[in-house]
């Protein structure tokens, strides 16, 4: 378990990644070149990290995928992956919440383990509350809120572990904002669904973290896939579904 090959994959939203790691200690890390490339860039970016660590795709014996909710194609080319190598290589599956993968950027929500914390950002004093935000298309986000301690300092917030206060949800701006507003509890936002839109979110009381920590990415989604397979939460194969939150969009062409 120490040193399996895990391939991390992250292809929920508007810029994907892929990371390889030995049990543990994450090896490296590859950034699609643009927005929307998942489908035309996973396979080249899963095999050159493979060969910069001297391994072949039969030897991955672990995957861990973002589960969602996202992009419905971005999950399903994940979801794919992940069970075409179960059924090559018996590989395990994680597959490990979105919103989670994308908090990560910036708090911890996992206990103390033997994996180096991510890079995050130094937040703002008084940060107790944080909000991602995701474009959920038709003028609705997918949404998660966290909390921390209250007693927080700016040099103990990452000591802490934060926990989620409203579960994941598919809401309009308004609705979202219904739940951020609070006079005495400012709130940071973050996450792709800003991009354009972070202009409708402006409200008293909410603030905006920086651009750079919005996106998920592969690390986290090892740095999280890591604790639950230690943990044994693996994710069955055969009713292995990402979390879309609603059901595709369908539009039937006329005859």
């Amino acid at each position: 378990m120490q040193e399996s090959l895990i391939l991390a994959v992250e292809t929920s939203s508007r810029i994907g990644s892929v990371a390889v790691a030995f049990g543990a200690r994450r090896i490296s890390e590859v950034r699609f070149s643009g927005p929307l490339r998942h489908s035309v860039e996973i396979f080249p970016a899963v095999q050159s990290l493979l060969d910069r660590a001297g391994r072949i795709p039969g030897q991955i014996e672990q995957v861990y995928i973002s589960g969602g909710p996202g992009s419905f194609t971005g999950l399903r080319i994940a979801a794919t992956l992940a069970k075409t190598m179960h059924l090559a290589n018996a590989a395990k599956i994680v597959t490990i919440d979105t919103l989670d993968i994308i908090a990560a950027n910036v708090v911890r929500l996992t206990p103390e383990s033997t994996l180096p914390a991510p890079h995050r950002q130094e937040r703002p004093a008084g940060c107790d509350r944080i909000a991602v935000i995701l474009d959920a298309k038709r003028g609705q986000f997918f949404t998660a809120f966290y909390e921390g301690s209250t007693d927080d300092t700016p040099e103990e917030q990452d000591g802490k572990i934060w926990r989620k206060t409203i579960p994941d949800s598919l809401m309009t701006i308004s609705e979202c904002l219904d739940q951020c507003v609070c006079r005495d509890k400012p709130i940071w936002l973050f996450g792709d669904g800003l991009v354009y839109y972070k202009n409708k979110f402006k409200a008293e009381g909410v603030y905006f973290l920086d651009e750079e920590h919005w996106s998920p990415q592969a690390r986290n989604v090892h740095l999280l896939g890591w604790q639950m397979a230690l943990n044994g939460q693996f994710t069955d194969p055969l009713t292995l579904t990402p979390n879309y939150l609603r059901k595709p969009e369908v539009t039937l062409k006329p005859r």
